[in-house]
């Protein structure tokens, strides 16, 4: 039952791209040249098409959750599909464990459908004026994070729980704030972070070094 639902929200996302955020194709297909050194707003085609370039069974598994956040995001984007290219579509499952989160992050090119295969989430996201939309969602319901606002999923359960997102986008971008601001190469001022969140810099210190690449 899980894999028709995903197929289900993949139909809505292939429906999407009627409306999709990256610009319309010009032609049939045009399978992306991942090796390519040429830099365009997506990617070159390449000449050489087979029935690989559209496929992709990495969704098919749960992902590993013993990370920091305890959640782990699996894409199916452009640079793991390369017929997605032009397409303004993609996908990603994304699993929690117990307790675990997707931190506060945001989408810069796409609005974002989520699909509850399993367990029950909190989620919600900030509009630009604050406000908090937030629910919690279970197993065959949907919720929606509008482009570009800032949004997370929280695992409050005991047991595991997972969804398929759906994106209007080939290559959506995922800006986590927390890494974005105390993991920046190079490093955000201190004297920045101080003044933005009002505290001192050993705070900040302290909490970049919890971001600082681990040895």
């Amino acid at each position: 039952m899980a894999y028709i639902a995903a197929i289900s929200v993949l139909a809505f996302a292939v429906i999407a791209t009627s409306c999709a955020a990256d610009t319309d194709l010009l032609q049939d297909i045009c399978v992306a040249d991942l090796a390519s050194g040429t830099k365009v707003n997506g990617f070159v085609c390449k000449t050489n098409v087979s029935a690989t370039d559209f496929f992709f069974d990495g969704l098919a598994k749960p992902g590993l959750t013993n990370t920091t956040s305890g959640a782990v995001v699996t894409g199916a984007n452009v640079q793991k599909i390369p017929g997605l290219n032009t397409l303004g579509v993609s996908l990603a499952r994304i699993d929690y464990a117990p307790g675990g989160l997707n931190p506060p992050h945001t989408h810069p090119r796409a609005t974002e459908v989520v699909f509850v295969l399993e367990g029950q989430l909190d989620v919600g996201f900030i509009t630009t004026g604050n406000v908090l939309i937030s629910k919690s969602i279970k197993k065959g319901e949907i919720f929606v994070f509008p482009k570009g606002l800032v949004h997370f999923q929280k695992n409050n359960g005991k047991e595991a729980a997972a969804v398929i997102a759906a994106f209007n986008s080939q290559l959506p971008g995922t800006q986590s704030l927390a890494a974005t601001l105390f993991a920046a190469t190079p490093s955000v001022p201190d004297n920045v972070l101080t003044k933005a969140f009002q505290v001192g810099t050993k705070e900040i210190e302290k909490i970049k070094s919890r971001f600082a690449p681990k040895k």
